[in-house]
């Protein structure tokens, strides 16, 4: 299907904008869910922010484009999942072992 915008109003190109850029953010949320869909709540993760080192945390929610990272240290972050790596499991620990994170102030 080809569309010949010459021939259209303004009107016309300002609606097909409107609507191409309401198709493309779904097909961008539709790829970070199904990426999000790689981890799960209580899984430990790791990412690396521009300018830090690598941060291990716990994934504690899901969010529209983010998962929020609950790190070591307690710090809170929303991440992108396209950014976020399986933390890697040491010697000797079980994947069966529930995961807590402790939120401060709460």
């Amino acid at each position: 299907m080809t569309i010949d915008i010459d021939r259209l109003t303004e009107a016309e190109l300002v609606d097909l904008n409107h609507r191409v850029v309401a198709r493309l953010k779904f097909l961008h949320q539709m790829r970070a869910h199904a990426s999000m869909l790689d981890f799960s709540i209580g899984q430990k993760v790791s990412f690396q922010p521009d300018g830090h080192p690598v941060l291990n945390g716990i994934v504690t929610r899901y969010n529209r484009k983010t998962v929020t990272v609950v790190t070591e240290n307690g710090q809170q972050w929303n991440v992108a999942p396209v950014f976020l790596r399986k933390a890697e499991v040491t010697a000797g620990a079980s994947s069966t072992t529930p995961q807590v994170a402790r939120l401060h102030g709460k």
